[in-house]
């Protein structure tokens, strides 16, 4: 499967628990269960769900301070959560470029966000990118 599917596995956790008030176990067996995660596969998107939970605070922040029209709660929950997610690799997953999380989060934005969700988010996290550089 690969790390696309634990990302998107990985999303789709975080809006759970997000928009569901789903337990993160509940959840993340709920997406075991449906896409067949495994092995590797099964321990990255674990590793991304529960270091995105564990760093929240954090991540919203950053967030906020990048996205000046909108607050984090009032983003759209996909956005939010692939926003998250992505800046939570880029911030503490050294071994990935950030340019692969910032393509990974856009490709996931298009697939299941709204008409500007790649746009948007690519705009925040390149941002980010810029600033730390």
């Amino acid at each position: 499967m690969g790390r696309r599917q634990s990302r998107e596995s990985a999303m789709q956790v975080l809006y759970q628990v997000d928009v569901g008030k789903m337990a993160v176990d509940e959840a993340m067996q709920n997406i075991q269960d449906n896409f067949m995660l495994t092995g590797p596969d099964l321990e990255f998107a674990s590793h991304l769900v529960h270091g995105t939970l564990d760093k929240l605070d954090e991540l919203d922040k950053t967030i906020a301070g990048y996205s000046r029209e909108w607050q984090v709660e009032r983003m759209a929950a996909v956005d939010r959560n692939i926003l998250r997610l992505a800046l939570y690799e880029m911030l503490y997953a050294r071994d990935i470029p950030p340019n692969v999380s910032i393509n990974e989060a856009v490709e996931m934005a298009k697939r299941f966000g709204g008409a500007e969700s790649g746009k948007f988010i690519n705009g925040i996290l390149g941002a980010v990118v810029r600033a730390r550089a």
